[in-house]
C-alpha cells in the first residue's frame, strides 16, 4: 500500500487550484475546458488530466468557476476586478492605482505577470490568509504605457542585454543578435520591446537607435529626451511643409483684421529668448482711460486642423526647455520668424483689448484677430531698469544690461507706457492676493555654459516687478477669455486649465515639516490656508531652508491640468482660466485660439469627449516635458560639481531616508546623498518621526533642515546622482 500512494504523490500536480484558477482569471471571459488547460500546463498524460477534471467539478461544487457550455468553464464572475495603473516600487513589486478606490492595491513581483511601470492593466483583487491583508494580481495588460526604454547595451557573441537607466524598470531586455542595429557593448540605445514570450523572464527587444557613449554631453541629452519619448528632430516632411508657408503679411488678410499697425506696441522677454509669442499695446483715450492689448502670435493660422504641422505640434503638445537647448513644438520658420513678434515686424496676431481706468478695472474687452506693429523689444533687465529708476527725464539703458551691450535711450512714450502698465499690474496683484492666489515665486536655478555646453557657473533667477508686470497681463488675458466662453449660455465645450484644491494628508505632511523650522498654517478654510501658505512664503525668503520649504509647498499643491470641465484655479484664485498667451510653445493654446474664434464666429458648441482627449495628451506631454527638463538640470548639477570635488560646501537637508541623508548645497541648490553606510563614525538608524537619523552610541542627530558640511565623493553622470561625504555640523566647524 505504502508504494502505491508513493506512486500516486508523485504524479500529484501541485498547487493545482490556484493554477487552475491564475489560468481562469488571467481571461476571466473566455471558457476553458480541461484540455485547453493542460495545454496550458505543458501536461498531456492521462493522470494530469483526470485531476484537472476533478479539480474542475470541485471548484465548480464550490461555486469558484461556472460551467457554461458542456465541459467549459470561466471563473465565477466578481466585483474583484479593477481597471488602474501600475506604480512599480523597489525590488520589481508594486501597486495600481485605482479612481474608485480609497488604497492603492500592492502586486508582488510574482503577480505583476510581466506589467511596467505606467501601464494601464485589469487587477483581480483577494486577500491573504495570513492577516487577511488586500493584495493583486494583475489579469490583464489593457495599455502598454511605454514600449521604448533607454539603457546601456552588454553585446555578447550571439545576442545581446540592455540594462535599463529607469530604476522602475525591473527587468532587462533581450536583444537578439540580429536586431542589435550595429550598437557596441557599452553604448547607450533606444531599445523597443517587441515581445515578450509567456515564459520568459525578459522581453525581447530590438535597438531603434544608437545614442552613444554614456556620459558624453549630447549623449545624455538625448537620452533624456529619448527616456521620455520627446522627439528632438522634425520629420523632413514637417520641415519641408513649414518651409512652404507664405508668410508674408497680405492686404487681403490685414482686411479681416483689427489694424493695430499704429498702436504703440513693444515686447518684455528674457535677453536670450527666440521667439516672441506675447507683445503688450498702450494707449491714453480721450476719456483719461488706458486701451492696453495683450497681442498673441496667430499660430493657428499656419497651423491649420489635420494639416502637417497640426499633427506633429499635437504629437508634441509643448516646446522643452532643456537646461542647453529648446526642442520646439513649431518648426523654426514658425516659431523664430513668422508668429515671433519681432521688433519693427508686422505680424498676424490674436489680441484680447481691455479699456481699463486708473484702478486697474476692466471696463470694455474686445477680442479678435489682429495685425500689429512692434516698436521696440526690451529685456526684462531693460524693462526693470526703467520701474526701478521712475525719476529719470531720459530713460538711459546701461550697456551691461542692454539687449545690445551698447547704452542707449528708450523713447519717452514707451518708458512712460512701462511705469504706467508696472502700476496698474501691481493692483491687478493685490486684488488676486486679497482674493486667495499664492505666490509661488521659488528661484530657479540656471546655468552659464560655455560653446560646447559645458557648465561654467550657477546663477539663479528672481522674478522682478517686470516679470510680474508681464505676468499679470497674461493673467488677465487668460482669465477674460475663459470667463467670456465659460459664462456663455447654452454651455460651450472649451479648454480650461484648472487647478484643484490641495489634498489634506499633503497639507498636513507640509504642516509637520514646516514646524520643526518654527512656521505653521492656518488650515480652518481655503481662504486662510492661502493667506497662511502666502505668509510662510514670504517669511523663507532668504533663510537657509527656502528653497526646501518652496519645494514641498508646491509639491503639496495639486497639479495644474487641461481639461473641458472647468472647476477653477486654486492657486490663481480664479473661477475661470485658460491658456491662450503661448501658442508658439503649448498646443492646448492653439485650441483655445480656434476654439475662441470659433464661437466669436457664433459657432455651435463643439465635441466635448474629443476635446477632453486632447486636453489629457497635452497634460501627459506637460507632464514628460516637466520630468525631461528637471533630470536636465539635474544632470548639469552633476557636470558642475564634477569639478568641484576638492572644494567644501555648506548645505542644509533636504531629506532623510532609510538609506541616507539629502543635501542641498546653499550656493548652488545642487542636491545629493549621503549614504548612512558611509557615516563612518557611528551606526545612524532612520527615525521617521523626527525626519532624522540619529547614531546608536552617540546620538548625534543628522535632521531635516540641519545646516552641514559637505564634499563631492562620487559624480555620476550617467545615474545623473551625486554621492556626498559628511564633514559634519556647521556648529561644529
Amino acid at each position: 500500500m505504502p508504494k502505491k500512494k508513493n506512486k500516486k504523490n508523485k504524479n500529484k500536480i501541485d498547487n493545482l487550484s490556484q493554477t487552475i484558477l491564475q489560468i481562469l482569471r488571467k481571461d476571466h471571459s473566455k471558457p476553458f475546458n480541461y484540455k485547453q488547460i493542460a495545454a496550458k500546463l505543458n501536461l498531456d498524460d492521462p493522470s494530469s488530466r483526470n485531476q484537472i477534471i476533478k479539480k474542475l467539478k470541485n471548484l465548480q461544487g464550490k461555486g469558484t468557476i461556472q460551467e457554461v457550455d458542456r465541459g467549459k468553464y470561466i471563473i465565477t464572475p466578481s466585483q474583484n476586478y479593477y481597471t488602474g495603473k501600475v506604480d512599480i516600487a523597489g525590488r520589481g513589486q508594486g501597486y495600481i492605482i485605482v479612481d474608485e478606490l480609497e488604497d492603492d492595491i500592492y502586486v508582488s513581483s510574482k503577480n505583476l505577470n510581466k506589467a511596467l511601470h505606467g501601464d494601464i492593466v485589469e487587477v483581480y483583487v483577494f486577500k491573504r490568509k495570513k492577516g487577511g491583508k488586500t493584495e493583486g494580481e494583475i489579469t490583464k495588460i489593457v495599455e502598454r504605457k511605454r514600449t521604448e526604454f533607454v539603457g546601456t547595451i552588454q553585446v555578447q557573441e550571439n545576442f545581446a542585454f540592455v540594462e535599463i537607466s529607469d530604476y522602475k524598470m525591473y527587468t532587462d531586455i533581450f536583444v537578439p543578435k540580429n536586431n542589435i542595429n550595429g550598437a557596441k557593448n557599452g553604448e547607450k540605445v533606444l531599445v523597443a520591446l517587441v515581445d515578450w514570450p509567456e515564459k520568459e523572464d525578459s522581453p525581447i527587444g530590438k535597438v531603434i537607435k544608437v545614442l552613444g557613449t554614456p556620459g558624453e554631453h549630447n549623449t545624455e541629452i538625448h537620452s533624456i529626451l529619448a527616456q521620455y519619448g520627446l522627439p528632438y528632430e522634425f520629420p523632413n516632411e514637417v520641415e519641408e511643409f513649414a518651409n512652404k508657408i507664405d508668410t508674408s503679411i497680405k492686404d487681403s488678410e490685414v482686411k479681416k483684421r483689427r489694424d493695430m499697425r499704429q498702436t504703440l506696441t513693444f515686447t518684455i522677454d528674457p535677453k536670450d529668448a527666440k521667439d516672441f509669442d506675447d507683445a503688450l499695446s498702450f494707449e491714453i483715450l480721450e476719456n483719461g482711460n488706458y486701451e492696453i492689448g495683450i497681442h498673441i502670435a496667430d499660430v493657428s493660422h499656419y497651423v491649420t486642423p489635420g494639416n502637417e504641422l497640426d499633427d506633429e505640434a499635437y504629437e508634441r503638445a509643448t516646446s522643452v526647455y532643456l537646461v542647453d537647448r529648446v526642442v520646439p513644438m513649431l518648426p523654426e520658420i514658425l516659431s523664430n520668424n513668422a508668429c515671433s513678434l519681432r521688433p519693427h515686424e508686422e505680424k498676424y496676431t490674436f489680441s484680447a483689448v481691455f479699456e481699463m481706468n486708473k484702478k486697474a478695472e476692466v471696463v470694455k474687452q474686445w477680442f479678435g484677430k489682429t495685425v500689429t506693429y512692434s516698436d521696440a523689444r526690451f529685456a526684462y533687465e531693460e524693462a526693470q531698469h526703467i520701474i526701478e529708476n521712475p525719476e529719470e527725464k531720459t530713460h538711459k539703458i546701461p550697456s551691461h544690461i542692454s539687449i545690445t551691450d551698447e547704452e542707449y535711450t528708450v523713447k519717452p512714450e514707451i518708458a512712460s507706457a512701462v511705469l504706467e502698465m508696472d502700476r496698474l499690474a501691481k493692483i491687478l496683484r493685490t486684488k488676486r492676493m486679497r482674493a486667495g492666489a499664492i505666490s509661488f515665486d521659488k528661484v530657479e536655478v540656471k546655468f552659464k555654459l560655455d560653446d560646447k555646453g559645458n557648465p561654467e557657473g550657477v546663477y539663479f533667477k528672481e522674478s522682478k516687478d517686470a516679470n510680474k508686470m508681464i505676468e499679470e497681463f497674461m493673467l488677465l488675458a487668460n482669465r477674460s477669455v475663459a470667463q467670456f466662453i465659460g459664462k456663455q449660455q447654452p454651455k460651450k465645450t472649451f479648454v480650461y486649465r484648472v487647478h484643484d484644491e490641495p489634498d489634506d494628508e499633503k497639507i498636513a505632511a507640509l504642516e509637520n515639516i514646516i514646524k520643526r523650522f518654527g512656521y505653521k498654517l492656518n488650515t480652518k478654510d481655503r481662504y486662510s490656508t492661502a493667506t497662511s501658505m502666502n505668509k510662510l512664503l514670504k517669511d523663507v525668503q532668504g533663510k537657509k531652508e527656502q528653497n526646501l520649504i518652496d519645494t514641498i509647498a508646491i509639491r503639496s499643491m495639486s497639479k495644474a491640468v487641461y481639461t473641458t470641465k472647468n472647476i477653477g484655479h486654486y492657486g490663481l484664485a480664479f473661477d475661470y482660466y485658460t491658456h491662450f498667451t503661448s501658442p508658439i510653445r503649448r498646443y492646448p493654446d492653439v485650441m483655445v485660439h480656434r476654439l475662441l474664434q470659433h464661437y466669436l464666429e457664433d459657432g455651435k458648441s463643439v465635441n466635448e469627449e474629443e476635446y477632453e482627449e486632447r486636453c489629457s495628451h497635452s497634460s501627459d506631454m506637460e507632464s514628460l516635458a516637466t520630468n525631461a527638463e528637471r533630470d536636465s538640470i539635474k544632470y548639469m548639477q552633476v557636470k558642475y560639481m564634477q569639478d568641484h570635488k576638492d572644494e567644501e560646501f555648506l548645505g542644509v537637508i533636504s531629506g532623510v531616508t532609510e538609506w541616507g541623508v539629502y543635501i542641498e548645497i546653499i550656493q548652488n541648490k545642487c542636491e545629493g546623498m549621503v549614504r548612512l553606510q558611509d557615516l563612518q563614525d557611528d551606526h545612524y538608524e532612520f527615525d521617521r518621526d523626527e525626519y532624522a537619523v540619529i547614531g546608536k552610541r552617540t546620538n548625534n542627530v543628522y535632521r531635516l533642515g540641519d545646516e552641514v558640511f559637505v564634499k563631492v565623493k562620487n559624480a555620476d553622470l550617467v545615474k545623473k546622482h551625486l554621492d556626498f561625504t559628511m564633514l559634519g555640523h556647521k556648529d561644529d566647524f
